[in-house]
């Protein structure tokens, strides 16, 4: 589980198919690394199969690359990097699976003197688990609904800090970015699917 609050921008070194998937090297700040464990790469949860200082590789399979942009990344990308939480760890994001719901495209980018305002068309079904001020997870970052302008559009506000220390600054109007809806959502949804299902 993860919290949505980047760690450190990753450089992608390296870029194969293997039998593992599409594997990929990533440079980063961080010394040491646990076998086999849990890193969200532009929110997407990986496992780390081998490591060295400032370093590790993970590899995507082909469900995980159905739902996300990484078959199109190449040597060069910026992507957020978080590792997973430990018990006791602040929990200042929110709860992020690392199971991206599907890729968004943003359509509009506004400059709104000290906030960045993004809106972003979301895959089908998503819109319906947004509340204003709720939590959304853009390319693994914890982020708060701004508006819901109607449709599968969502509004997004990015504050300086986070334009700073996200890969976030890059995005410009066309791009494709991973999306996770908050997961209490989803499960308040299919609880309440079968009631809704009987009132027609």
């Amino acid at each position: 589980m993860f919290s949505g609050l980047v760690e450190d921008i990753g450089i992608i070194e390296q870029v194969a198919t293997t039998e593992a998937g599409r594997e990929l090297r990533i440079r980063c700040r961080w010394d040491s690394f646990a076998e086999g464990e849990s890193i969200a790469v532009n929110g997407a949860c990986l496992t780390v199969l081998a490591h060295g200082p400032h370093w590790f590789t993970v590899a995507a399979i082909v469900t995980t690359l159905g739902r996300t942009t990484i078959g199109g990344w190449a040597v060069g990308r910026r992507v957020n990097l978080e590792r997973a939480l430990r018990l006791g760890d602040r929990f200042g994001g929110h709860i992020v699976q690392g199971h991206v719901d599907g890729v968004a495209t943003i359509t509009r980018v506004i400059q709104d003197k000290d906030a960045r305002r993004l809106e972003l068309a979301l895959p089908s079904g998503l819109a319906e688990l947004m509340v204003p001020h709720g939590s959304l997870t853009v390319d693994g970052v914890s982020l708060t609904v701004n508006e819901l302008p109607g449709g599968d559009t969502v509004e997004i506000s990015l504050i300086d800090y986070t334009l700073q220390h996200t890969t976030l600054s890059d995005l410009r109007a066309g791009d494709a970015v991973h999306v996770e809806a908050d997961t209490i959502g989803k499960y308040v949804q299919r609880l309440l699917a079968p009631y809704q299902a009987r009132l027609g």
